[in-house]
């Protein structure tokens, strides 16, 4: 009986045929999986020294121990390699290898240019076309808070332009001083390439010429009396400075580059990335990539920004923490990526190390906070394990709830929760979709989701490997009793789950739960267990009425004009386009109403009061 081959052996077989120029290898397991992604500048030296008797950390042994085959790909260049490698870390996540666990795309600003009149708007993902894209921002609520100063101060549209070519008067917009009305002709088109321009020239850091400029014009136009034009250029250099000011650089040396800082604690780090474009700080956001204890500093670090510019253009200048072995490499691999050359610096002394330092210092205190919630998260899975019997610690929590008013817009929702905390991209709506369920019958739409969810995850999911350990229902015994028909119409017999029910009054604190088999029982008020259970089934019920809200509101857009008695397809039409949208038209008066073509006096009075509940 011939004796199964060692990892070792696998990979000295593999060397036989390994090239010596660079490319990228992966370690593979016996059932093809991927243990480890790497590079190398000279393929079977690397590969080599996996063989070697000496030298390697455990975690490195085990893997070689695991190993039964091997893929390699040559590039033409060591800095093609890694940028492959990187590409590879992040679409197959290796178990062995350091790995960004948050790769979700950042927004911009942009700034569109096949229009006249170049619409100003928020934008995640692809770029599109030769428009112009101004960022990384941290956050949506940063680039949000950003875009209404931006139309403050430079009266930018931000409609559609199907929106901007149906207008036949200014929206709320021009209303509330955010936008020049250019679709209806209250600016030129000269005057509004003009605003552009200096939009364009603040957000590359050239703030302080345009607001030298506006405070020349205003001091003109109040030198010539014109107090109004006067008063409308001091409101927006008012808002470019409380701009400037919540965007207020570390120091002042500081232009395009991104701050990349290292904290550790064991086999935990976290990653502080601040963004400053401009001279204007963009934001930053933390990261807790998953490594072993073992892993160098340096390794985390440039492991980290391999994957984290994969998806990301770099800036011109990179400012790190700590000093990297791979600093070159990863300049060239980066400077690929760029349309300019790429630095990567790491300071120590000036301004640029006391703006690091700072970046350090977050990084820190976001490690503790991460690690301390961790820790009570931990405890919390530890805890409900042991409540409702699981062998376990939860990896995986589903909770279910539903929302309507009155039957109207139904909608189930599934919230997610396991040892990193809410899930939320793996949130899920359910639109209810059965024609024989009685509107408002709560059991037959919990019915409804739960088959709709647990018969997909059987036709996908077969080996289990992402089912939920532990469902949640918001409910009592009825709710109970239809997942218990569920699960045995499914042939489903080992799923754990439960109900759990508001007590007398609908009181928080006095919970009742729910499991098959077991008399309802209750937590002790304060008991943190309990508070955790609650902020689970709180968090569905926020994200069932956010659906529910959701699917009504455009409900009412798109059909609000359909519920009017007499209002057929060519009034519609009139109304939507001399208003623009169905909130244009709730939202105007009788007097506006009266002024459509076709709509007359009784038939805007029967619009007028549809929309204020009053017909």
């Amino acid at each position: 009986m011939t004796a199964e081959k060692s990892g070792a052996d696998t990979i000295r077989e593999h060397l036989k045929q390994m090239p010596t120029g660079p490319g990228v290898y992966r370690m593979l397991d016996a059932q093809g999986g991927v243990l480890y992604v790497g590079k190398a500048k000279n393929l079977r030296s690397r590969v080599g020294n996996y063989v070697s008797a000496s030298g390697l950390s455990t975690r490195i042994m085990l893997m070689v121990s695991h190993t039964r085959g091997m893929e390699i790909v040559s590039t033409k260049t060591e800095a093609e390699a890694f940028l492959l490698e990187a590409n590879l870390i992040k679409k197959l996540k290796p178990r062995y290898n350091i790995l960004l666990r948050d790769d979700k795309s950042f927004p911009y600003i942009r700034l569109t240019v096949d229009h006249d009149f170049p619409q100003l708007m928020k934008h995640r993902g692809v770029r599109e076309g030769k428009d112009s894209y101004y960022g990384p921002f941290a956050s949506a609520g940063a680039v949000n808070e950003t875009l209404v100063i931006l139309q403050k101060a430079f009266l930018l549209r931000n409609c559609s332009d199907a929106v901007f070519k149906s207008r036949l008067r200014p929206c709320l917009q021009y209303q509330i001083k955010r936008c020049s009305a250019p679709c209806v002709g209250y600016v030129s088109k000269e005057q509004y390439a003009d605003l552009l321009a200096q939009a364009r020239r603040f957000l590359t850091g050239k703030s302080r010429e345009v607001q030298e400029r506006m405070a020349g014009e205003m001091q003109e136009a109040s030198a010539g009396m014109d107090y109004e034009k006067a008063a409308g250029l001091r409101d927006r250099i008012a808002v470019l400075t409380r701009l400037q000011h919540q965007q207020a650089v570390i120091r002042g040396t500081l232009e395009d580059a991104d701050l990349i800082a290292l904290a550790r604690a064991g086999d935990a780090s976290c990653v502080q990335v601040f963004f400053f474009r401009g001279g204007q700080n963009y934001g930053n956001k933390s990261y807790f990539p998953a490594h072993a204890q073992d892993s160098a500093d340096a390794e985390v670090l440039t492991a980290f920004i391999g994957q984290f510019y994969s998806t990301q253009p770099p800036p011109r200048l990179i400012l790190v923490s700590h000093a990297l072995p791979d600093a070159a490499l990863l300049e060239e691999a980066l400077t690929l990526r760029s349309d300019t050359k790429v630095e990567l610096h790491y300071p120590e002394r000036g301004e640029k190390k006391a703006a690091v330092e700072q970046a350090a210092l977050n990084a820190r205190q976001s490690l503790i906070r991460h690690l301390s919630e961790h820790a009570t998260h931990s405890q919390m899975l530890e805890k409900t394990a042991l409540l409702f019997g699981l062998a376990q610690p939860p990896a995986r929590i589903e909770v279910y709830d539903n929302s309507h008013i009155a039957g109207t817009h139904m909608v189930g929702a599934m919230i997610c929760a396991g040892a990193e905390g809410f899930d939320k991209k793996h949130y899920r709506r359910f639109n209810i979709r059965s024609a024989e369920l009685t509107p408002g019958d709560d059991y037959a739409m919990l019915r409804e989701v739960l088959t709709r969810r647990f018969t997909r995850l059987q036709k996908e999911n077969p080996e289990r490997t992402s089912w939920p350990d532990l469902v949640l229902i918001d409910g009592g015994m009825g709710q109970l009793s239809v997942a218990t028909q569920v699960f045995a119409d499914l042939g489903v017999t080992d799923q754990c789950y439960a109900a759990i029910a508001k007590g007398p009054d609908r009181n928080a604190g006095r919970e009742w739960f729910h499991l098959p088999g077991r008399e309802p029982f209750q937590l002790p008020p304060n008991d943190p267990v309990l508070h955790y259970l609650q902020r689970l089934r709180d968090e569905a019920h926020r994200f069932a009425i956010g659906s529910h809200r959701i699917k009504r509101s455009n409900a009412i857009r798109e059909s609000g004009l359909d519920q009017i008695p007499g209002i057929g397809a060519l009034r519609k039409r009139a109304l939507l386009r001399h208003f623009g949208s169905s909130r244009g038209v709730e939202a105007a008066t009788l007097g506006e109403l009266e002024k459509v073509a076709g709509i007359s006096t009784k038939v805007a009075e029967k619009i007028y009061k549809f929309f204020r509940n009053e017909g």
